[in-house]
Formats: C-alpha cells, sequence, structure tokens
C-alpha cells in the first residue's frame, strides 16, 4: 500500500495584509460519517452508471463499514507519549506496516460479514464471506499483514476486499482518536501523517476560510492532510504537472499527471459538486483510470479495495 514520495518543493503562500489564511494542516476522520457519507454517495453515483450493480455493491460494503462503526465498543486510543515519540521521529503514530492492532479489530471484520451472509447475495459472494468465517484468528490476521504490506496473494484477492474494509474501520477510528495538536505533516508529503498510507484522491475545496486548498485524504485511516496544488504528490516537482479529465463530463474528476515521474493522482473538485466524496467518486471513475493510463501514466498509488477486489 505504501509509496514513496518526496517533500514538495512549493509551499503555500498568502499576504497577511490581505487577511489569507492558510489552511489547516490536516483534519482527522470523523468515523460517524466518513462511512455513510461514501455508501451515500456511491448509491447517487450508481443510477445510469455503466457500473451500476458494481457500485451498489461498494455502497452496501460502505454501509457495512458503517455498521461496524456505531455498533462496536470503543477502542483504546494510543497514549500521548506514543505519538510525541513517533512525530518526533518524523514518522507516523499508526504507522500501517509496523502498528500492533488491537485484536478488536476482527469485531469490525464480523459486522461487515454478518451484513453479506444472507440469502440475496449472489453465490460467488456467499461462497467468500463462508470461506473467510472458516479461517481462524491466526490466519486473519495473516491476511491483514499480507494487505498491510502490499503481498496479497490472487487466490487470497476476493477475502482480503473485506479484510481491508474492516481495516479501513479500524484505522479510521483509531486516526479519529489522536491528538490532532500533536500531529506534523510527513516529510513525504505524499503520504498520511496519521498511518503513512497513500492517499486515495485530492479534493479542491470550494467553501470555508480557505477555498481551493487541496486535501489528500488517506485510504486506511481517512485522515486529511493538506498539499500544495499542482507540485506532483509523488515527486514533488511542479514543472510538467498538467490536468487531464474526460471531454464533456461535469468535470468533477481530474487526473492531475506529472512528465516528470509520468505518475498521476486523482483530484476532485468540490465547486463542480459538493456533494463529491473522494472515496465514493474515485472509484465511480475508473473510465478516467484507464484513459490516462493508456496515454502513458501510472497512478500514484492503488485505491486498496480495487487492488484486491
Amino acid at each position: 500500500m505504501k509509496q514513496g514520495g518526496f517533500a514538495p518543493q512549493g509551499k503555500w503562500t498568502g499576504s497577511a495584509l490581505g487577511g489569507v489564511k492558510a489552511p489547516d494542516a490536516l483534519i482527522l476522520p470523523n468515523p460517524g460519517k466518513r462511512f455513510s457519507d461514501t455508501a451515500t454517495r456511491l448509491e447517487t453515483l450508481a443510477i445510469g452508471h455503466p457500473m451500476e450493480d458494481w457500485l451498489r455493491f461498494m455502497a452496501k460494503l460502505a454501509h457495512g463499514q458503517h455498521a461496524a462503526v456505531t455498533t462496536l465498543s470503543p477502542l483504546a486510543g494510543l497514549e500521548q507519549s506514543v505519538v510525541e515519540q513517533a512525530v518526533d521521529a518524523r514518522m507516523p503514530p499508526l504507522a500501517a506496516d509496523g502498528h500492533r492492532r488491537d485484536p478488536a479489530w476482527r469485531d469490525g471484520l464480523a459486522v461487515l460479514l454478518d451484513h453479506f451472509d444472507n440469502g440475496s447475495m449472489p453465490p460467488q459472494v456467499q461462497a467468500v464471506v463462508a470461506q473467510l468465517r472458516a479461517r481462524g484468528a491466526v490466519a486473519i490476521e495473516n491476511l491483514a499483514d499480507e494487505f498491510l504490506h502490499g503481498n496479497v496473494e490472487a487466490a487470497d484477492a476476493g477475502p482480503v476486499l473485506y479484510v481491508a474494509a474492516a481495516l479501513q474501520v479500524y484505522f479510521t477510528r483509531m486516526a479519529a482518536s489522536l491528538p490532532a495538536s500533536a500531529l506534523r505533516l510527513l516529510p513525504q508529503r505524499g503520504l498520511c501523517p496519521g498511518c503513512g498510507s497513500t492517499p486515495i484522491a485530492g479534493l479542491v475545496t470550494a467553501t470555508g476560510q480557505t477555498p481551493g486548498a487541496r486535501y489528500l485524504y488517506c485510504s486506511l485511516c481517512s485522515t486529511a492532510w493538506n498539499h500544495v496544488r499542482t507540485v506532483c504528490i509523488t515527486c514533488g516537482e511542479s514543472r510538467t504537472v498538467s490536468l487531464e479529465g474526460i471531454e464533456g463530463d461535469a468535470g468533477i474528476v481530474k487526473a492531475e499527471t506529472c512528465n516528470d515521474c509520468h505518475t498521476y493522482a486523482k483530484m476532485i473538485y468540490l465547486a463542480q459538486d459538493m456533494k463529491a466524496d473522494p472515496f465514493a467518486d474515485d472509484l465511480a471513475s475508473l473510465g478516467l483510470d484507464v484513459l490516462v493510463a493508456e496515454a502513458g501514466w501510472s497512478r500514484h498509488a492503488p485505491n486498496p479495495l480495487l487492488l484486491v477486489g
């Protein structure tokens, strides 16, 4: 899941005389809204979409994640000293590939599986759910480690989809409990300051105190962090950055491409649709991924649910 990057060469600037405010460095997730917002947006985007059935399935997955968030017992957050030690070392306190998970994360997986364990699901879904239920705790933890280290076997792709969704629930809940005032952006600005994972997409604000600010949204813990615009989030260069889109569409989602490192990242513009959601709109814009890939750019980092789903 993780991918290296470099600190951007540019910096945010504003006129003090003009009263311009710097955007918040990071925004911790709201678990009570994160997955329900994604589910609602997916249901809206699914209407008349060429991939309608699949988007509705992903909406059901997001509803299952919301059910887990709203029914599970509270988690014990990290101790302040642990957070401060990680920040002082310029490391994410919830490092995805090193954090010792609370076994309670598997309770979220159980809620997810209950959400799909009914006769209305296609036989292949029921088979995957049954297969996952049959695995013991050690085997499930191994699947989680494979996912977080990016070593998923093809044969495990089906079960790991639900494991990944449960891990998103766990890390989002953990990130929400972090002391925001103690956190700092990482030297590798393209990585999440909470868990060190790559972003799912960037979202450009349209309202508030800093309209036009760009926030990257973590693909694992849902933390958002500010990143200067028109700077490649992979290599930190700005000389050859440009926006690519699908001609004739609403312009909500565009691909920010870089000809220095030949990567791209999705950018979502709230000015075009205030209800846009970085997690849902990324899934619904796979056509843009195909077109940009055919033109020679590689995605900055994959959507983890697409990677295993």
